[in-house]
């Protein structure tokens, strides 16, 4: 043990689904867990997770924002299909107070919490792991030792960069969305459905995955993902809210991130650092998705 150096038996290093997870599962063990995560963070994501997820992670349903019930798919020809949710529903919520929620939940059954950003790893003479992040405080430096080390820090992670440095990162589709304020149904023509998820697959919009517009309660998610170099993205999107007419609802915000395509072919070092979520590429490619594999590779961790 170094010296002055306050200790845990695990750092969680991100607190999206899979990271916050992670912590709240080990804390409800007794261990001694520490979540590391961004200040201010807030992950772009159409925000979709199925009755499963609600289940297994006791979701309380004020987290709901929207329940979607059913999927138009829009074709290159413009042709569209719907499908029904028989019997059900595809829950959306809103990442910023999701992803909050999962971190109190976790401190409230004795995780630690700290808002930085994470730096880099360390080792003391004895070959334990020390976490390197900066605070908030004129990012003035801090150092923690643990046993384990969980990276749960997205798609471009740090802690696997470092602590899998022999593994080959995947291929990641970039994605871009607009939240924006939600139309009028009743002057939409029913272009929008705050119970429908629309998902265009056409190549002026996206020459190699989708574009979506996914109803979030009193706010929408206008989004479009692509790997392809020099693809305008904003462009597509503002496209994207001319066809469906929405130019000229209010934009709230503007988000991006990579989305990781294929799992890393490992996961960990063999000794003391494993990657979970996003960050061991964990999601359906054909569609993104990526919240309950997040939590599910959470849990498994």
């Amino acid at each position: 043990m170094s010296k002055g150096i306050e200790t845990f038996d695990v750092v969680v290093v991100g607190g999206g689904p899979a990271g916050a997870t992670a912590a709240n599962d080990l804390a409800n063990d007794g261990v001694r867990v520490l979540l590391l995560d961004k200040a201010g963070r807030i992950k772009p994501c159409g925000g979709a997770i199925p009755p499963r997820l609600i289940q297994d992670f006791d979701i309380p349903s004020h987290l709901l924002c929207a329940r979607v019930q059913s999927a138009r798919m829009i074709s290159p020809a413009n042709k569209k299909v719907d499908m029904p949710i028989n019997n059900g529903f595809v829950g959306i919520v809103n990442r910023e107070t999701f992803d909050e929620w999962l971190r109190d939940r976790a401190v409230s059954n004795g995780a630690s919490y700290r808002a930085g950003t994470f730096v880099g790893i360390e080792r003391d003479n004895h070959g334990k792991a020390i976490v390197v992040y900066k605070t908030g405080e004129q990012d003035s430096i801090a150092k923690v030792q643990t046993k384990i080390i969980i990276g749960a820090d997205g798609a471009r992670s740090l802690v696997a960069k470092q602590g899998l440095p022999k593994v080959k990162p995947v291929p990641c589709v970039f994605a871009y969305h607009e939240i924006i304020e939600a139309p009028d149904v009743n002057h939409t023509g029913g272009l929008y459905d705050p119970t429908r998820c629309d998902v265009f697959y056409q190549g002026k919009l996206s020459p190699d995955f989708y574009a979506w517009v996914f109803p979030h309660g009193t706010t929408a998610s206008v989004g479009v993902g692509s790997a392809r170099k020099g693809f305008s993205l904003r462009q597509s999107v503002r496209e994207l809210r001319e066809d469906t007419d929405l130019q000229d609802k209010k934009t709230i915000r503007r988000e991006g991130a990579p989305i990781p395509m294929k799992p890393l072919k490992r996961w960990d070092n063999g000794q003391d650092i494993v990657v979970i979520g996003d960050a061991a590429g964990v999601v359906a490619p054909a569609s993104g998705e990526g919240i309950y594999y997040a939590m599910a590779c959470g849990r498994m961790g």
